[in-house]
């Protein structure tokens, strides 16, 4: 493969964050995965959590991206690249009333599987089942803080 069409790639989206599989880690020796986020207008897309092994760098192809990094706000547009260092609580969501897509690298790659292992827990009508979410989030090491969920979309207007 030396080319990946816009219409190609695995998908694995949430209920406001469509996630495209660009590049596995398998096809990288692990060093890192790409997957292309789009994100629902005023849309939060994750709350505050923290990774425990992989860096992520958040390339701004189209609308604004609102992020989180520690106590630091910062807002993106197209062709901006925000870093999102393992250990560093981060949040990140749609700062705009359009959709906003975002390239995604996560290094190492390993993580990327864990959108498409999330993504059957939001796929039923009703609650996802929150247990089932916990345990895939401590596969991977993640932290995540639902709390944080609230005080996010009051304070940048967001939909949850």
């Amino acid at each position: 493969m030396t080319t990946i069409s816009p219409t190609e790639g695995e998908r694995a989206d949430f209920p406001a964050l469509g996630n495209r599989f660009l590049l596995r880690s398998d096809r990288t020796e692990g060093r890192f995965a790409i997957l292309e986020h789009t994100i629902a207008p005023r849309a939060l897309a994750a709350p505050t959590h923290t990774h425990r092994n992989e860096d992520e760098y958040s390339f701004v192809l189209s609308g604004r991206m609102g992020a989180m990094i520690g106590d630091e706000v910062v807002e993106a547009g197209p062709g901006e690249l925000v870093v999102k260092p393992r250990g560093v609580p981060h949040a990140f969501w749609n700062a705009a009333d359009e959709e906003t897509r975002v390239l995604e690298l996560i290094s190492p790659g390993g993580f990327e599987q864990y959108f498409a292992d999330l993504a059957p827990l939001f796929a039923g009508d009703g609650p996802p089942d929150f247990a089932a979410i916990a345990a895939v989030q401590a596969h991977y090491e993640l932290t995540m803080d639902i709390d944080s969920i609230g005080p996010l979309v009051e304070r940048f207007g967001l939909t949850p």
